[in-house]
C-alpha cells in the first residue's frame, strides 16, 4: 500500500474510531447516573476511544 494511501485509510478509520468511543463513553455515563449496568461497557468504549487516538497519531508518519 502506498503511504499517502495507507496515511489516508488509517487517519480516517481513526478519527472514525474516536468519535464512536467518546460517543460510547457519554452513553456509559449516562448508564451509570440512570442506574445500569456501566462498567465493562464504559472500559470497552475507552479501549476504542484510545485506539483511535493510536491510530491517528501513528498516521502521521506515513503522510509525506
Amino acid at each position: 500500500m502506498k503511504s499517502k494511501t495507507r496515511w489516508f485509510v488509517q487517519s480516517v478509520s481513526g478519527l472514525l474510531l474516536t468519535g464512536a468511543g467518546l460517543c460510547l463513553t457519554v452513553d456509559a455515563g449516562f448508564a451509570r447516573y440512570s442506574g445500569e449496568e456501566w462498567f465493562w461497557y464504559g472500559t470497552f468504549a475507552l479501549i476504542v476511544f484510545q485506539a483511535g487516538l493510536c491510530l491517528v497519531i501513528d498516521g502521521v508518519r506515513f503522510r509525506k
